[in-house]
């Protein structure tokens, strides 16, 4: 069934076509995106009815774990309908990350890299879940942060290190709109328009050089959540520990117990022993003496 509100159209099966309502209400209510132009282009919202229909819909070229998918040279974004698992993430939150993909190609078409477009999407979606991630990352313990340059290559290398690389993008994103409480990204998104220049839409729009606020991210990030991802690594060492050494410590102690009751029944028989000894001596000596 097709389903059109504003500048929205959706397809679904009968089965997800309540869904599809909401799912266009919530866009029409919330279209638009931080930072830039109240997009205009019509854009197409497919519902995929069950697992098979979304991987046949999205084509080879998405990854396994992928919950939706937005196509910008197509308008089009694909997504897994009321039958798909918790793992598919919240429809209107994921639709909202899909739309922002979609607006930021609308306005700044190829620019932005991968780490910038993931970023943005997360941040747009409000997706503040991201930072969990972090205050649980062992990688930020072992390895510290990847570059601006290198986090494009772990949207690609499986689904746990992608995780880790959109929560480091959103948080990118997260920072850069901070250094302008007021106008957020509406300067930026307008001189890197402008420039096609990221370094020169930073000096304009927030007085730092690029490798200036890489640092500046790369400082932030490890203090406010180097720290947590230690904490929770280290629980998570404790608690292996604890699995390991609480069945062996048990062990021991029955081991402990079954030894002491030995002993206690070995030091029993030993004292019958000298009873029944004695005893029998005594007897002895009785008989000789009548």
């Amino acid at each position: 069934m097709r389903l059109d509100r504003g500048r929205f159209t959706a397809v679904a099966y009968p089965v997800d076509v309540p869904l599809a309502r909401s799912l266009l209400d919530s866009a029409v209510a919330n279209d638009t995106f931080p930072g830039l132009p109240r997009p205009t282009q019509r854009t197409l919202i497919a519902v995929a009815p069950d697992a098979r229909r979304f991987r046949d819909w999205v084509g080879s070229g998405a990854p396994e774990w992928g919950a939706a998918i937005a196509i910008p040279d197509e308008q089009r974004i694909v997504m897994q309908g009321s039958r798909a698992g918790s793992d598919a993430g919240n429809p209107f939150q994921v639709l909202r990350h899909e739309l922002a993909h979609l607006a930021l190609h609308e306005w700044m078409g190829s620019l932005p890299p991968r780490w910038f477009d993931e970023g943005y999407a997360s941040y747009s979606a409000g997706e503040w879940g991201r930072d969990e991630v972090l205050s649980a990352s062992l990688g930020l313990v072992l390895h510290g942060l990847p570059s601006l340059d290198s986090l494009d290559q772990g949207f690609s290398a499986g689904a746990s290190r992608a995780t880790g690389a959109y929560a480091l993008a959103y948080r990118v994103v997260a920072e850069m709109a901070a250094l302008d409480p007021e106008r957020g990204l509406t300067l930026f998104f307008k001189y890197w328009k402008a420039t096609g220049s990221m370094d020169t839409a930073l000096r304009q729009a927030y007085g730092l050089t690029e490798s200036a606020f890489e640092a500046r991210w790369r400082e932030r990030t490890l203090r406010r959540y180097g720290g947590l991802a230690v904490l929770a690594n280290l629980s998570l060492v404790f608690g292996v520990i604890g699995v390991i050494i609480v069945p062996l410590y048990i062990m021991r102690r029955r081991r402990q117990r079954r030894a002491l009751a030995a002993m206690l029944a070995a030091d029993e028989a030993a004292e019958r022993a000298a009873r029944d000894s004695v005893l029998e001596w005594l007897l002895g000596t009785g008989e000789r003496e009548r």
